[in-house]
């Protein structure tokens, strides 16, 4: 077998020197694969994940890095004749969407490349953008209730569906919180959720504390649509990753479906209710 002396030079080490320096590229390797775990699970588009696992590898000096991103998953494999053998494969769990934490990846792998950060002090810095704690259920719940009452003014609403849907905001992010998502599927929750909205609106509107229902009902489902995951479906697809494009607008469709399932589900039973009367 022909080899370079380089190749030799490899081959030849001791076998402490090998060792240590595939102790290396494993650590690099984990280290690529942590940030690019990161940044899944937190709502980052598939080339941004690939980018940056080979952005940190190659930096380092891994240039036979292979890696294969899915919308719940990452493949990482490295390893020729000069490098280490090695293979890993991370599930990731979908998770609500951090784009704080990935704007921080995002930055650090650009510092990685500019030479500010040894492996040993980027995965310190990794292991606080992971740890970053997110809001807290009190924020969640303040934010939802005045977002959709912006949304609801935004819309068309009066200022008296702009206090309304503030509650109505705050009481379906109360119930996600506290009841939906720590005991039902994501299934019930957008349904439920959805069904919870149109009756406080109904409520709302009929007791005449808010002139406009649509405005209501829009501040409060638009809560829950999935904008980001709508949103980097379309990007992944325009990327030519079909699979995980494909994975996240098929999720997207879902929620959609089950919102307005919970919606058609309320009126129609009001309007059975009260023989067709809800305008």
């Amino acid at each position: 077998m022909n080899t370079t002396p380089h190749q030799d030079d490899r081959l030849n080490a001791p076998p402490e020197d090998r060792e240590i320096r595939a102790q290396r590229e494993r650590d690099i390797l984990l280290l690529a694969l942590k940030a690019g775990q990161i940044l899944l699970e937190n709502g980052a588009e598939i080339f941004r994940v690939e980018d940056t696992v080979y952005r940190i590898c190659h930096y380092y000096g891994l240039h036979s890095a292979n890696v294969f991103v899915l919308s719940n998953g990452i493949f990482l494999t490295s390893g020729d004749e000069k490098e280490t053998q090695f293979a890993k494969v991370l599930q990731i769990p979908v998770n609500v969407a951090n784009l704080s934490r990935v704007a921080e990846v995002n930055q650090l792998s650009r510092q990685i490349e500019a030479g500010r950060f040894t492996p040993e002090e980027a995965k310190l810095q990794l292991e606080r953008i992971e740890n970053t704690p997110g809001f807290s259920n009190r924020i969640q719940i303040i934010s939802a209730g005045f977002s959709g009452a912006c949304f609801s003014f935004m819309f068309g609403g009066a200022l008296q569906d702009f206090f309304c849907s503030i509650w109505i905001g705050t009481i379906l992010q109360l119930y996600l919180v506290k009841i939906a998502k720590p005991h039902f599927s994501k299934i019930v929750c957008n349904i439920t959720g959805s069904a919870l909205v149109t009756a406080l609106s109904i409520f709302f509107y009929q007791t005449r504390l808010g002139p406009h229902l649509e405005s209501m009902m829009i501040g409060g489902i638009i809560l829950m649509v999935p904008g980001v995951a709508f949103t980097n479906a379309i990007r992944d697809m325009a990327d030519e990753d079909y699979i995980s494009g494909s994975v996240r607008m098929l999720d997207a469709i879902l929620v959609f479906l089950c919102i307005a399932m919970g919606v058609g589900f309320v009126i129609a039973l009001w309007n059975q209710i009260t023989g067709g009367i809800l305008l």
